[in-house]
């Protein structure tokens, strides 16, 4: 067999089994002897209403760990999440709890300056930052604080899990999740190779503070990764957790499901272009296309079986892994167009320069550093995108001028935004339930 193509489909085939091989390890990793566990505080960032949100922030209520409490972080005392916090709040009157509207402040990434916003209220020094989009386990807390007390120190995360797809795009995000993404961050991270997925990440105030803090992720899109290699590179330990978290996708649409996964790519293209090109050249969809136009022509009919393989073994036994056998033939049904979306993703990610994000228009540069864009050619998209609807059809010429004023509204909401320091002092509380 032609060896470009036969190594390869051995190193995909390899990485493949170790990402699964190392995610069973750490899921039956036995829970340590009961012991005296510090206070903890859930860092919750919220923007809009997601999916189950209400379900989502009681799990974080529900927890067995004796100490701890729950900040919700807003820019904005409006938002939608308010009320459901508030909701979640009232049901749960004995957990410490509290909002904390942030105004927008100079940080370009949303969540970190949530987070700068929410660090000066936390009463422990042990903080979590948990999505809002994920749902945890009663010993979710516990478990956590016993993994970092085993390591001494360093920083803790938590396999993900995708859940509660009601979409074929959810469906396709779930097995992505599942298949792709963790087993790829569990496998480097177990063995002192940073790879964090920031839905859940636990670390001390006081040592954080010592590596330089939030603020160095400020502007940085990908905040999760970069504090994992601060982490690693200060040697410092990285481990995860057994427990897994539930990332809850709900209804995402198709082209949902292709931007994230652009945008995903894009930050993994500007984090490390070398691995991001190994990385294509180990998709199961990427070599099956090479071997049906590289010599002989019966590699293909070799080489078609073994990655339809391995793209099942990776899709599936990761969903197997991770939830169970309920629903476990969504992987197989929707694996021919998630790998063909992922793949037009990853091709297009060398290219990608501006991304919207949280009603953000921002510039993507090297390390995933984030530049605001320019607001003449934020402006200049939307009105390109109107002009080209109305060539289509007469009837819709005015639609420009629409667009227009859309984008007239939406940068004086920004231009009134109040100003606050990044590290949240000016940052206040809504009233307790």
């Amino acid at each position: 067999m032609n060896a470009i193509v036969f190594l390869p489909m051995l190193l995909v085939t390899i990485w493949t089994v170790l990402g699964l091989v190392a995610m069973a390890r750490t899921m039956r990793r036995r829970r340590g002897a009961e012991s005296t566990l510090p206070g903890i505080t859930v860092l919750k960032p919220l923007a809009g209403a997601d999916t189950n949100l209400e379900e989502n922030l009681r799990t974080v209520f529900e927890q067995d760990h004796p100490s701890f409490e729950v900040l919700f972080g807003v820019e904005s005392p409006d938002d939608p999440a308010v009320a459901v916090a508030e909701r979640v709040r009232a049901r749960y009157p004995h957990v410490p709890s509290k909002i904390v509207v942030t105004p927008a402040g100079e940080a370009k990434n949303p969540k970190v300056r949530n987070l700068l916003g929410l660090l000066p209220h936390a009463r422990h020094d042990a903080c979590v930052i948990s999505d809002s989009n994920v749902r945890v386990a009663p010993d979710y807390l516990s478990d956590l604080l016993e993994t970092r007390a085993r390591a001494g120190a360093g920083l803790v995360t938590n396999l993900v899990a995708g859940v509660g797809e009601e979409t074929l795009g959810a469906a396709a995000e779930c097995a992505q999740l599942n298949g792709f993404c963790t087993p790829g961050s569990c496998l480097p991270t177990s063995i002192g190779q940073a790879a964090i997925i920031g839905k859940s990440i636990l670390f001390s105030q006081s040592e954080l503070e010592r590596l330089g803090g939030l603020r160095k992720v400020a502007d940085v899109l990908a905040e999760d990764f970069v504090l994992g290699k601060m982490y690693e590179h200060a040697g410092l330990s990285l481990s995860i957790a057994r427990t897994v978290v539930e990332n809850v996708t709900g209804k995402v649409s198709l082209r949902g499901f292709f931007a994230r996964q652009r945008r995903w790519a894009a930050l993994r293209w500007n984090l490390a272009p070398f691995a991001f090109v190994l990385e294509g050249a180990t998709n199961p969809l990427v070599l099956l296309l090479v071997a049906l136009f590289v010599r002989p022509p019966h590699l293909f009919t070799v080489a078609a079986p073994w990655m339809l393989a391995v793209a099942l073994l990776r899709d599936v036994g990761g969903w197997v892994l991770l939830r169970g056998f309920r629903r476990a033939y969504l992987p197989v049904v929707v694996l021919p167009v998630k790998d063909t979306l992922a793949l037009l993703a990853f091709l297009a990610a060398p290219f990608t320069r501006t991304l919207s994000w949280r009603g953000r228009s921002l510039r993507l540069g090297a390390g995933t550093i984030l530049y605001a864009a320019d607001e003449r050619k934020t402006a200049r998209r939307p009105l390109l995108q109107a002009a080209r609807t109305s060539a289509r059809s007469t009837v819709k010429m005015a639609s420009g001028m629409g667009v227009g004023r859309r984008v007239s509204r939406s940068t004086k909401t920004w231009t009134k935004c109040p100003s606050a320091t990044a590290t949240g002092r000016r940052a206040t509380n809504t009233p307790s339930s």
